[in-house]
């Protein structure tokens, strides 16, 4: 005969308990290559919006390779949405003029705000960033021409990790630095999966006198295996490793688990002091919905 059970000393808990609603979500997305992409992105802006983002992204590829791409998506949420768009403008490959061109067109178009970037190096480029003759240096160049062009409101990237070419940590710290100062209005980070690594990074920020929002950027894992190579000098948790190890075969599954990791990960920063959350939604609604759903956001009709 089985032994009684007992509930004593059980915490009745759920693993999710929502936060408060006084944190704010934006969303990334990156320009369609296709008809079929075009329309998934689409579904992805529509079913994200009630959710009330912040503000929206398009990503640019290297070398301006999707330039006019970025500009049409950018484009077409000013005029048929009512969210606020940001539109990512790179070094690479351009001159100055061009890029003041690029600028000029998002300024029409109603655009005011900017994702400014040194950009990654375009593959003949043997991985190394080669400044344009005529162009900007870095990206703190870049933010002090989109800002003497026209008020963009800017934001720029951080790494808590550090970047891969930095030469030290601290060289990374005053690269940021660099970019507020010539105007940028926040940063918006790479993607971790440490909150720990996150915080120290918090740390070193204060101490040099930043006191610029830092966007905690949110990568769900939609493949465990791309995350690994795409993380670089990223960590990732042995548990995490635990957690997706024999999910690469099964995306339903994994994007569930993903979905919690996720909505953890936002919990803690939030216990953390972090009110405002980036995520990066590889054009997929789903997940990105299902984790704010998790947090507690629900949908504003006026958003739509």
């Amino acid at each position: 005969m089985s032994p009684a059970i007992t509930l004593r000393g059980v915490e009745d808990r759920p693993l999710f308990v929502t936060i408060p609603g006084d944190f704010r979500v934006s969303f990334e997305f990156f320009p369609p290559k296709t008809e079929k992409m075009e329309q998934q992105l689409w579904d992805a802006v529509v079913e994200l919006a009630p959710l009330d983002p912040s503000f929206v992204s398009v990503t640019y590829g290297a070398g301006g390779s999707t330039r006019e791409r970025t500009h049409a998506t950018v484009a077409r949420i000013a005029n048929e949405t009512r969210l606020p768009p940001a539109a990512h403008l790179t070094c690479v490959a351009a001159s100055k003029d061009e890029i003041a061109e690029v600028a000029d067109r998002y300024w029409e178009a109603g655009v005011r705000h900017v994702v400014a970037l040194r950009g990654d190096p375009p593959p003949e480029t043997g991985g190394k960033f080669v400044p344009h003759p005529d162009g900007y240096a870095s990206a703190a160049e870049l933010v002090a021409g989109l800002k003497a062009r026209h008020p963009f409101e800017i934001s720029v990237a951080a790494y808590p990790e550090v970047h891969p070419e930095a030469l030290s940590a601290q060289a990374d710290l005053d690269n940021l630095k660099r970019k507020l100062d010539a105007g940028a209005d926040r940063a918006i980070t790479q993607f971790f999966y440490s909150t720990d690594a996150y915080f120290r990074f918090i740390d070193k920020v204060l101490a040099a006198g930043i006191t610029a929002p830092i966007l905690p950027g949110i990568m769900p894992v939609t493949n465990f295996a791309a995350i690994r190579r795409m993380s670089g000098n990223t960590e990732i948790p042995g548990w995490m490793v635990n957690l997706f190890d024999g999910l690469d075969a099964l995306p339903g599954p994994r994007a569930h688990i993903a979905a919690a990791v996720a909505a953890d990960l936002c919990r803690r920063l939030y216990q953390g002091g972090v009110r405002d959350f980036h995520f990066y939604t590889l054009n997929r609604a789903d997940q990105t919905y299902a984790i704010c759903h998790l947090l507690g956001l629900r949908p504003k009709d006026h958003a739509a």
